[in-house]
């Protein structure tokens, strides 16, 4: 950006988001009033939100229980594979793997290595469980519409492109399930029901995509028990042996808004960091205090600043093709 940039736009939107909530990235901080945001030139709504600051062996997660049965129609080695539409995802202004690098792809580029960062910090903890818990990301918002499905599917498709990493990205948000809409695939048995004992072994109802390293595992059948049986000692197995699965896993759970729904509350305490997604334009502190509150269970908490407003020529990934040069036709 040019130095008539206001402050408030400048860094990552991880950096930024901490900044204008006065947020520290460590654990869990106290949060500091907000400092009057000081008066911007016009500023041009971007198209799409971005945002900013924010070995075990395999083995099955669950012996077969004699109740349990397979998903249907699932084929004998329980995995069923979807190609994702990227059309679809073009039109939702998402990422769309192949295309060509846009700033958007750049925003989640930095979001994505400030994650990792910090996972490498979780497992030089040594705690015992360090190494799964590192391997796990809540995505979740305040409240309703602050984009948090768009970002944690943004942020697994990015993910998906390291070269060391498997990605699972799994869709928490019971009530309105929405991950395998927006890739265009239908819905399937998932984790409610391998929480509810109806299929034993939650690699069976995971689903394969032709995006290389990444897979889904659905919502399942809706309960209206979702927030026990995520309390659940069952629940700690089967959401520990996702990373303990795979050592080059890295779970993603898309969960409901922190205000609206409790199962985010309780999947706080299973993961290793949270990114929580705060819309620029209407997120409050107060909101935001209250949110960070109900996450406690996570020590690691990030923000990310969604649907940012960025000044017109400003230098920030601005000469991108110019950068990367176009694509051969």
């Amino acid at each position: 950006m040019n130095d008539q940039t206001p402050k408030r736009l400048r860094g990552s939107l991880l950096e930024r988001a901490a900044a204008q909530y006065a947020l520290s990235p460590k654990p869990a901080p106290a949060l500091q009033p907000a400092a009057p945001k000081p008066s911007a030139p016009p500023v041009q709504r971007a198209a799409a939100p971005v945002f900013d600051r924010v070995e075990a062996p395999r083995a099955p997660l669950l012996r077969p229980e004699a109740d349990a049965v397979a998903p249907e129609g699932a084929p004998e080695s329980g995995r069923r594979r979807i190609a994702i539409d990227r059309t679809k995802l073009a039109e939702h202004g998402m990422l769309v793997p192949g295309a060509t690098v846009t700033a958007l792809a750049e925003e989640f580029r930095l979001v994505k290595r400030q994650l990792l960062n910090t996972a490498r910090q979780i497992r030089a903890t040594g705690a015992a469980d360090a190494d799964d818990r590192s391997r796990m990301i809540l995505v979740c918002s305040a409240k309703p519409d602050d984009g948090k499905t768009f970002c944690a599917i943004n942020l697994a498709l990015s993910m998906a492109a390291e070269k060391d990493v498997e990605i699972l990205l799994v869709d928490a948000d019971f009530a309105k399930p929405d991950v395998l809409n927006r890739f265009g695939a239908p819905d399937g048995p998932g984790l409610l029901d391998v929480l509810t004992g109806a299929v034993a072994n939650a690699e069976a109802c995971v689903i394969d995509t032709d995006v290389p390293q990444l897979s889904v595992l659905p919502a399942g059948t809706r309960s209206v028990a979702d927030t026990e049986l995520l309390a659940s000692e069952r629940a700690d197995a089967i959401l520990d042996g996702l990373a303990a699965a795979n050592p080059r896993r890295i779970v993603i759970f898309d969960s409901p808004p922190i205000l609206a729904a409790s199962p985010a509350s309780a999947l706080a305490s299973h993961v290793g960091q949270v990114m929580l997604v705060v819309r620029a334009d209407r997120t409050t502190e107060s909101e935001l205090r209250e949110a960070v509150a109900l996450l406690d269970g996570c020590e690691h908490i990030q923000l990310l600043l969604n649907s940012v407003s960025f000044q017109p020529g400003g230098r920030r990934f601005g000469n991108y093709g110019a950068y990367y040069g176009e694509p051969d036709q």
